[in-house]
């Protein structure tokens, strides 16, 4: 799934037009439609934010199909040993358990 079809799905879920959700996020409604069909990449983390707000998903969520990390995970300080055991974390969850291998 991409991040423009995660949007329409959860529009649609909620009955609104592109006009209303792009109105209610403060874009325009072609904008929203370039980004439902994958015409665009996906916007800034404030429109993503406010994209979640407006179609009650979870930001993270969007961040994901967006194919970046929340602001929140690229800040502050981590080792590449707490880096590496976050992303095995992750993806063990999805089914997908690749460990890495120890870094000196």
């Amino acid at each position: 799934m991409t991040f423009g079809i995660r949007i329409r799905q959860a529009r649609k879920v909620l009955s609104l037009t592109q006009k209303d959700t792009a109105r209610r996020i403060g874009m325009s409604a072609q904008y929203l439609n370039d980004i439902e069909r994958d015409r665009r990449a996906p916007p800034s983390d404030n429109f993503i934010e406010a994209l979640a707000a407006a179609l009650v998903i979870q930001r993270d969520v969007l961040y994901f199909y967006a194919g970046r990390l929340p602001p929140d995970l690229l800040s502050g300080n981590a080792t590449d040993r707490q880096i590496l055991n976050g992303f095995d974390a992750f993806r063990l969850t999805l089914g997908r358990l690749k460990v890495q291998e120890a870094q000196p």
